[in-house]
């Protein structure tokens, strides 16, 4: 390949925003102007002037009239191509995948992905009453796409259109799948975060910096409180955070025509991405994701099967690691992440993935070998992954071709027909019990299956005790147990188990 056509990451750029009073807090535009920066000097100096690519991650704490614009009146570049990106977690790697493949194709010589949030320092200026002196945000104009727009009804009327109380339904399922008990599988689930926990107290741009024990992540207390079962609030992803960072990437000839040292540039091997369908409701089953397996298993491809010497991936809750892992052929002794996790580091919302690639940037420069960097969004649905390593590919950078989609959507079975008011018997398919703010069940959520395959959603109300500790008791899973549906006054149907 011509060395103008193979695509390197030459900058990286971190920043972290604690003020202790809100007014004084940097808001995104800022906090990404200076991430940029951070990225233009770590590639040597020079490159931000040269830009021709710009992509802006989805901000969700601030909601500017075209963030791309305003970035690049701050900047004072003159891009060609300036993208305010779509909502999703995945969304960084995508992005940083697409640039790699503009410049292999000879669309684009110096591109930059950028994002921020500052949601810490709004939500204290909120409890404050304070108005922030930041750039206005966009008057008008619809609101963010959220859960409640594209998913079923019913599961807006129970509660279960967020991700903290959607992924749930995976982690017990899977569990069921693997043969764990529900203690069997809140132990790993505790091992594993608390490796994520230990990356990020080393980590000096991660927000909390601190490690914990299995035993202090999964363990309810009173600053530890149930979320969504068995999820607390140390194994959930922690928007409540002030981050930006951005990556740039160029062609390797012109990384070696500015002068800059070979063990510094990280080539973009190839990436792939897959998506499930959109609402939750419409798949198979709920312990496997298939386009999650088909991404993975093509970016092992990529490597010749050799594996990887560094992983990030995606944390937003205990299910996704957990699952990947397995794909990945790997122990429970996995070292999941270079960076921290989305509880620990910090999950500036649509931007985690953004810092996930500048520390593994950082990781490959200092010991090298193939890096794995593997995201996902909205509700176990989409997921991208791109490989990194400081050596050269013996391949051309390859675009997406639709054959891992094609892969993933040939594994999926019959989906069964969703009916939203059901009667009489029914068998758990997988649950959650969604807790108030003082660590009491609010109600739980369940999805059945009714005798002619059909599936339904239905709730468990705090009040039936018994089948709350059913769903709540750690030494078997319920998930197969039968139950009966009855319809309650406010019509939706409510589940006891029997």
């Amino acid at each position: 390949m011509a060395e103008d056509r193979i695509p390197v990451i030459i900058g990286i750029g971190e920043v972290l925003d604690r003020p202790e009073d809100p007014g004084q807090g940097l808001e995104p535009l800022a906090l990404m102007a200076e991430a940029l920066r951070l990225a233009d000097a770590d590639g040597g100096g020079g490159l931000v002037a040269a830009i021709d690519s710009l992509d802006i991650v989805n901000l969700m704490s601030w909601r500017y009239a075209d963030p791309a614009a305003q970035l690049i009146v701050r900047m004072g570049i003159k891009p060609r191509r300036a993208v305010y990106g779509p909502i999703g977690g995945e969304s960084p790697v995508r992005l940083v995948h697409e640039a790699a493949l503009r410049i292999a194709g000879g669309e684009s010589a110096v591109a930059a992905i950028v994002g921020a949030e500052a949601q810490s320092t709004v939500a204290k200026a909120q409890r404050a009453g304070i108005a922030l002196p930041w750039t206005p945000q966009l008057a008008g104009g619809p609101p963010p796409l959220r859960g409640d727009d594209f998913l079923h009804p019913l599961a807006a009327r129970l509660g279960v259109t967020q991700p903290t109380n959607v992924y749930p339904f995976y982690d017990a399922a899977s569990a069921t799948y693997w043969g764990q008990t529900p203690a069997e599988a809140l132990a790993e689930s505790g091992l594993l975060w608390s490796e994520y926990a230990r990356v990020a107290a080393a980590n000096p741009n991660a927000w909390l910096r601190q490690a914990f024990t299995p035993e202090e992540i999964t363990a309810p207390t009173p600053d530890n409180r149930l979320i969504a079962w068995p999820y607390t609030k140390r194994m959930v992803a922690n928007p409540t955070v002030n981050q930006g960072a951005a990556v740039i990437v160029t062609s390797l000839a012109r990384a070696r025509a500015a002068g800059v040292p070979e063990s510094r540039l990280i080539h973009v091997w190839g990436g792939a991405a897959a998506n499930e369908p959109r609402d939750y409701l419409d798949r198979d089953q709920y312990y496997q994701s298939y386009a999650q397996d088909a991404v993975l298993e093509a970016a092992l491809k990529m490597t010749g099967h050799r594996g990887f010497d560094a992983l990030e991936l995606y944390s937003c809750f205990p299910c996704v690691p957990k699952m990947a892992r397995r794909t990945l052929g790997l122990g429970e002794d996995v070292q999941p992440t270079v960076t921290g996790g989305l509880t620990f580091f910090g999950a500036p919302l649509n931007n985690y993935m953004t810092h996930a690639v500048c520390a593994m940037v950082r990781r490959l420069r200092e010991s090298g070998g193939l890096g794995l960097v593997y995201g996902q969004g909205e509700f176990v649905t989409k997921h991208h992954a791109i490989v990194l390593s400081p050596e050269g590919s013996d391949h051309r950078l390859a675009p997406v071709d639709g054959a891992v989609q094609a892969e993933a959507d040939i594994r999926r079975g019959p989906i069964p027909r969703f009916v939203e008011a059901a009667t009489g018997p029914a068998t758990l398919e997988t649950f959650t019990v969604i807790y108030d703010r003082d660590g009491r069940p609010a109600h739980g959520v369940v999805l059945a299956l009714l005798p002619d395959g059909r599936r339904t959603m239905a709730r468990v109300p705090a009040q039936d005790e018994d089948t709350i500790d059913r769903l709540t008791a750690l030494d078997r899973s319920p998930i197969g147990d039968d139950g009966v549906l009855a319809a309650a006054a406010d019509g939706i149907s409510d589940w006891r188990a029997v």
